[in-house]
């Protein structure tokens, strides 16, 4: 009967991860191929992939630029669309944007002996009145949601490791040693 459980969990390892992983895939596919009604499967993937390529690279033309700014400005001046708006675009430049957000790896000394990772997302408070402290983003493992703390300055300690091994190994909730895990 051990024996028939160990290995029933080791398959659960296995086969859960590349199920999901698949699932979510196709379910991609489906639903935007559904979303733009053609017939050929995957046709609306690649069509979205191509699209989003080509704005990103007309965004440095001129006009295109003075489009985009006016858009922001009608997005951040309404209210409720300000709201949905900025935070979806400040999370896409956290990870993705030329404003990078969490690149910068910290540990912060929580008491002594105990300490948490993070990420600095502001390194000067004094516009909220707070010299000498930082902000410091806590992601939550297994999660995509996290906290954020006000700490001073001397009670963070900056990492000098890969951004994405950190978030990875934060994520994973300490088992995942990020890029060096997936090279194995």
């Amino acid at each position: 009967m051990n024996w028939l459980i160990k290995n029933f969990l080791r398959g659960l390892v296995i086969v859960v991860p590349i199920a999901l992983t698949s699932y979510l895939l196709y379910e991609a596919f489906v639903r935007i191929d559904r979303l733009l009604n053609l017939p050929t499967p995957g046709a609306g993937f690649a069509i979205t992939i191509v699209t989003i390529i080509a704005i990103g690279a007309v965004a440095s033309n001129f006009f295109v630029r003075k489009f985009l700014r006016v858009t922001e400005v009608i997005f951040t001046r309404a209210p409720l669309v300000r709201l949905i708006y900025a935070s979806i675009k400040d999370l896409l430049e956290a990870f993705v944007g030329d404003k990078k957000r969490f690149d910068q790896p910290v540990a912060v000394t929580i008491t002594e002996g105990v300490r948490t990772l993070g990420f600095i997302t502001q390194d000067d408070l004094g516009f909220l009145a707070l010299p000498g402290q930082i902000a410091v983003y806590l992601p939550f493992s297994y999660s995509m949601a996290g906290t954020l703390v006000v700490v001073a300055r001397e009670r963070v300690e900056a990492l000098a490791v890969d951004s994405a091994n950190v978030m990875a190994l934060i994520i994973s909730g300490g088992v995942s040693r990020g890029a060096a895990e997936a090279r194995r």
